[in-house]
């Protein structure tokens, strides 16, 4: 459930950022308030999207079996991992000008199509969003009991996320955006380290990859990821009690391309 919980959480901040920032900029250039309801068209059908996407993943799935399903489970947690780490690369870079990148999306979009310009653009805004946590969700569902309190998990997900909107737009000081960003991001991180810990078990189970030294070491006697405390580490940040020295490789690849891809940008004089 927690897994759940904190993509919802998430990814609903981060859409209902974006709905204020596409709301404000309408309070100030809208008359008559027809654009207001573009807006809430487009993040009605930018939900209606993401919903079709995931209702989509879940009717493939039952269409599948056998080693056609195992690949589809093993490729969607590879890309659920990916879409993580690139979005937060991206906001990491992108994400102070969000604010004005949507404002300039929007001005352009209504000089062009009117009030649909409004509507699309709000509909990929929140599409995107919804998209992300569709397959987030999904891959967070193929983990060991992933399944289990994944409503309960959403639930809560959607409350923590509207007390958290509305504590970052009161302004409020143990909490500002800055900050919730990069506290996340690094959850988000390890999360995809879970997912991609995951599907890399899953291609040396099937045979798809060496394990070449099974387990490189046992620290089950200090904490085992069968037992309670130990299986919430294993599904959040991908803990194995006794891993293969494949699973120890891809580890630290992934933490060296990590560090790689948020090195500074070198300045030109």
């Amino acid at each position: 459930m927690g897994s759940t919980l904190f993509i919802v959480w998430r990814e609903t901040v981060e859409a209902m950022l974006v709905v204020g920032i596409l709301h404000s900029w309408l309070k100030f250039n809208d008359v008559g308030g027809t654009g207001l309801r573009a807006l809430w068209l487009g993040v009605a059908c930018g939900v209606g999207l993401a919903g079709a996407l995931g209702w989509v993943m879940v009717a493939a799935q039952g269409e599948l079996s056998g080693q056609a399903l195992e690949w589809f489970q093993i490729g969607m947690l590879l890309v659920a991992a990916g879409l993580i780490v690139q979005m937060v690369l991206w906001m990491r870079r992108s994400g102070a000008g969000m604010r004005q990148s949507l404002h300039q999306n929007l001005a352009l979009a209504v000089k062009r199509s009117g009030l649909l310009g409004i509507a699309v653009v709000a509909a990929l805004a929140i599409a995107r969003e919804g998209a992300e946590a569709a397959v987030f969700l999904y891959g967070a569902s193929l983990e060991p009991g992933g399944t289990a309190g994944l409503v309960a998990g959403a639930i809560l997900g959607f409350a923590l996320a509207g007390l958290t909107a509305w504590a970052l737009g009161r302004g409020l000081r143990f909490l500002d955006y800055r900050r919730f960003f990069l506290v996340s991001g690094w959850m988000l991180l390890l999360f995809a380290l879970a997912l991609l810990v995951s599907a890399v078990d899953r291609l040396i189970g099937a045979g798809l990859l060496p394990a070449l030294l099974d387990p490189l070491w046992d620290s089950s006697w200090l904490l085992d990821d069968n037992r309670r405390v130990g299986s919430v580490l294993a599904a959040l940040i991908g803990y194995r009690a006794r891993p293969s020295l494949m699973l120890v490789i891809v580890f630290t690849l992934y933490w060296l391309g990590l560090l790689w891809a948020m090195r500074p940008a070198k300045r030109h004089a």
